[in-house]
């Protein structure tokens, strides 16, 4: 028996969250579904146990041991196999570099027969500015220490002592922290179930809801006449989601005389996705149809300008606001007191690569490597002056999109060429019971995000009568980067490959260095001795948004504050009805909404029919506890708010 076994590293991205996992861990390690299934010792050796959350995986579906001066991966007689550098395996030696594929788990395998390095660093991050809402790669200045005052350290605070402060104090029935697509989308419906406009506060630094929204589409090269990855009848301005967006764009077009364009329309929406590709909105028609609503339901009167900073059960069974105004007479603070709220804070921050941000942080160049969420236009606008290589990271729907822009940019300048590096090659799609996602050039595609049947189909309703534990078996199934199911996007791929101008690279990245001939990426492949070379002019950082809540300051301070339960994805835990229960009081109720409840009873919480079901749940919810002026809808209710709706009638 070996007294001092090797120590191995495994890392793999999350299938949902996309959060990095690097544990380094001795031999004998059991790979596994369920925890209690797989064995606490072999041989007398105590057996290290990773849970890997699918429904692919077996309880104890594979084990890497040591032997005869070599790590080996022996499968477990599990139901789905696993793969080595996407070939089929029952036992194999692995090598520093190969790439172990269990269900949605794609493991990177480092070998440390010596010592092993020290845990690395926790993925990077890109906060968004809290005056700005901009992303800000530059550290943010300290919060003062004396505000919130020190009454806020307590677990209640006393209304007397905010006043006592001498600082403004509003109070409103209703509150809702963001100021985003969540907060309004939460504002319409209680505005629709009966609630005034002035009973109704939303906090946020942005005054157009879909500011932050609107930004990162056109940082993510998705401008105002593009389609966004979204439903014809997930409409932030429409409950009802009658007339969907195609129906809209037909009746324009239809008006214009353009008979087969309104035509085309309908008919994508009648012959999704078998005999068509999926009808999506353009951007532009969405926007201008939420600023239609914002008037509607008075938008102006409901928002106020304020950075939220800290958030307080009162003595009298409220919740305590502080917030800060940041005007050109400098920073006012106040305070907001109300009985229900939701939070509705979006993505506190973007994900951006370590190795990424080791090279911004040593060389302080913010304008050759950049997240494709960061303002870039200017690097196209170089391209296709004196042309270049771009280096692309990530493979989901935002990389996508970065790829049809440079093609659009090679129109003006040939020169142009792409690398797109991948962590791994992706052979299969992700399966649940008998449907299995399309795999084209590594790329796996899907019309939305989710399966359809997550946002109101039988998945929905699965996923809400789960246990913790099964949700996220279930998410990481369903989940996944992935990219839209669009014939246009298979078809500029496969040219840039037969071209030669779009080429796809594997590996695990070491660093990257600014040397002369210019950026440099050092990757290692299990099909290379050594470490691969990749010279770019810019990276491109497609990885996507970080919605763990520990980035978010607000909500870190409030988990800690409460000692918050979270789920098994690290999000805050919420009831059916989104309510966070160990926030309830006498008298008030939180409820939040948005990517900050991935893993509870809905899978697509980020998503405009997302937004609105969290919305219309908690609604629904506060007037069966009685709420004041909050009135359930019945058919005939019902309808008549969706007159008023087409008739551009407020709400009242």
């Amino acid at each position: 028996m070996n007294p001092n076994p090797p120590q191995i590293q495994l890392s793999w991205d999350d299938p949902v969250t996309g959060d990095r996992r690097e544990p380094i861990a001795r031999v004998p390690i059991a790979l596994g579904r369920e925890f209690q299934k797989m064995p606490t010792e072999i041989e007398g050796r105590r057996v290290t146990r990773l849970v890997l959350n699918s429904l692919e995986v077996s309880r104890f579906h594979g084990l890497i041991d040591w032997k005869n001066g070599s790590f080996f991966v022996v499968d477990q007689g599990s139901q789905n196999g696993l793969k080595v550098n996407s070939q089929n395996r029952q036992e194999m030696a692995l090598a520093h570099g190969d790439i172990l594929t269990i269900g949605p788990y794609a493991i990177a395998i480092s070998l440390f027969v010596g010592t092993a390095p020290t845990q690395p660093p926790n993925p990077s991050q890109i906060p968004f500015n809290p005056t700005t809402n901009s992303p800000d790669p530059q550290p943010q200045p300290s919060r003062s220490s004396n505000f919130p005052p020190p009454a806020f350290e307590q677990p209640e605070v006393n209304p007397q002592d905010l006043h006592a402060t001498g600082l403004q104090v509003k109070e409103s029935e209703y509150a809702t922290i963001g100021g985003g697509l969540g907060s309004f989308i939460w504002a319409d419906c209680l505005r629709i179930f009966g609630v005034p406009a002035d009973e109704i506060t939303a906090l946020g630094v942005d005054s157009s809801p879909y500011s932050r929204y609107k930004q990162l589409c056109l940082n993510s090269q998705i401008p105002l006449h593009e389609r966004l990855r979204s439903n014809s009848d997930s409409c932030p301005d429409n409950l009802w989601g009658f007339p969907s967006y195609a129906w809209r764009e037909a009746w324009q077009d239809l008006r214009r005389g353009q008979l087969k364009n309104a035509l085309s329309y309908l008919w994508q929406v009648f012959a999704e996705p078998t005999f068509t590709q999926t009808y999506t909105p353009r951007a532009s028609n969405v926007f201008d149809s939420i600023d239609r609503e914002q008037k509607r339901i008075g938008w102006d009167k409901i928002f106020c300008y304020g950075s939220v900073r800290a958030i307080r059960k009162t003595t009298d069974g409220r919740y305590a606001i502080a917030y800060s105004q940041t005007t050109t007479q400098g920073r006012d603070r106040a305070f907001l007191i109300a009985r229900f709220v939701s939070l509705a804070t979006g993505y506190p921050a973007i994900k951006f690569l370590p190795d990424l941000q080791a090279y911004r942080e040593k060389t302080k160049d913010f304008q050759s490597v950049v997240n494709a969420y960061e303002p870039h236009d200017f690097i196209y606008e170089q391209l296709e002056q004196k042309g270049g290589t771009i280096l692309l990271r990530g493979r989901g729907i935002v990389a996508s999109r970065i790829i049809q822009r440079l093609d659009e940019a090679r129109s003006h300048n040939p020169k142009i060429r792409i690398i797109h590096l991948m962590r791994s090659p992706k052979s299969e799609g992700q399966k649940f019971r008998r449907a299995r996602r399309t795999v084209k050039n590594h790329f796996e595609f899907q019309p939305f995000n989710w399966p359809k049947a997550c946002w109101s189909g039988d998945l929905r309703v699965e996923l809400e009568r789960a246990n913790p534990q099964q949700r996220q078996q279930l998410i990481t199934d369903w989940g996944g980067t992935t990219t839209a199911d669009r014939q246009d996007w298979y078809e500029e791929i496969e040219r840039g490959l037969k071209e030669g101008w779009y080429r796809i690279e594997f590996g695990r990245v070491e660093r990257v260095e600014r040397e002369t001939d210019g950026i440099i990426t050092y990757i290692q492949n299990s099909n290379y001795k050594g470490e691969l070379r990749l010279e770019a002019d810019f990276i491109i950082d497609a990885t996507g948004l970080d919605a763990d809540v520990s980035a978010s300051p607000l909500l870190n301070d409030l988990v800690t504050h409460y000692n918050l339960p979270l789920n098994p994805l690290g999000r805050l835990r919420v009831s059916n009805e989104f309510e966070s229960v160990e926030m309830r009081t006498s008298r008030g109720r939180i409820y939040a909404i948005g990517a900050i409840t991935l893993g509870g009873p809905y899978a697509a919480v980020d998503s405009f029919l997302g937004l609105q079901y969290a919305a219309l749940r908690s609604v629904y919810h506060l007037a069966k506890t009685r709420a004041p002026r909050v009135k359930k809808l019945n058919f005939a209710t019902s309808l008549g708010q969706w007159f008023k709706w087409v008739a551009d009638r407020a709400p009242s």
